[in-house]
């Protein structure tokens, strides 16, 4: 399984990077994992769009989704022959009208799914954790079923105790992780020995830095995250365009 980081910034893009947005690749299944901005134009010299087999969106906050109406156009207007004749777009039921925003006549049909969804795509298999967050907003586990790889992306939340049983054992943790440890309360994402603490005790085999802020060092961010989280590598994703598990 592969994760290409098409953004990694919370919040806006910065210096020619988008916002959160991956693709997920199991042999030739292709699944956009949230779609932030600039997460198209980031897509296309790789794969083609109407090469995607399905979208998948944790919240709808725009930094996760600000690219969803650009991508439903080019279903609509480019030519070329797609790998799915209606593109299936999964999101969470817990707000209705942004659920409903994802049917767009022919082209894109919204699936809808909850905290007790186990979602079989391809050769993958996801299940979900709802997170703290303002919004109602899903973490989501990805279980690679031909080789029982698993990557976890936290999605954004602040840190709470469902997190580390629910990315148990995973080969690959996405943690959002926007802040330094002296940021103060009330906080709506992780800090960095947040992310850390998460990863040590799930025990996974590595952790990716995402949902990164523009304006902090990011290798202190690294740092902090390493202290807590012990002999587990701690990389960033700006640093790791390409993962592979």
């Amino acid at each position: 399984m592969e994760i290409r980081v098409l953004g990694y910034y919370g919040g806006y893009p910065a210096d020619g990077v988008g916002t959160s947005a991956y693709l997920v690749t199991s042999g030739d299944y292709h699944l956009l994992m949230d779609a932030g901005s600039g997460a198209l134009l980031e897509l296309e010299p790789v794969l083609d769009p109407l090469q995607l087999d399905a979208v998948l969106l944790t919240h709808y906050h725009h930094d996760h989704t600000a690219d969803v109406g650009t991508l439903q156009y080019y279903w609509q207007l480019r030519p070329g022959a797609k790998k799915e004749p209606v593109l299936p777009i999964y999101g969470h039921t817990k707000d209705p009208l942004n659920f409903a925003a994802l049917t767009f006549g022919d082209f894109t049909i919204g699936r809808g799914y909850t905290a007790d969804s186990t979602v079989d795509l391809g050769p993958l298999r996801l299940t979900f954790l709802e997170t703290e967050h303002p919004v109602p907003a899903f973490a989501v586990r990805i279980e690679e079923t031909t080789t029982g790889k698993v990557v976890v992306n936290t999605s954004d939340t602040r840190y709470f105790g469902g997190l580390a049983p629910f990315s148990r054992g995973a080969d690959l943790l996405l943690a959002d992780t926007n802040f330094l440890a002296d940021k103060p309360a009330p906080r709506w994402h992780l800090t960095a020995p947040e992310a850390g603490k998460v990863a040590a005790d799930a025990g996974v085999g590595q952790l990716v830095l995402t949902h990164l802020p523009q304006t902090v060092n990011l290798h202190v961010l690294q740092q902090q995250a390493q202290d807590a989280a012990g002999d587990i590598p701690v990389l960033l994703a700006s640093e790791h365009p390409v993962l592979r598990v």
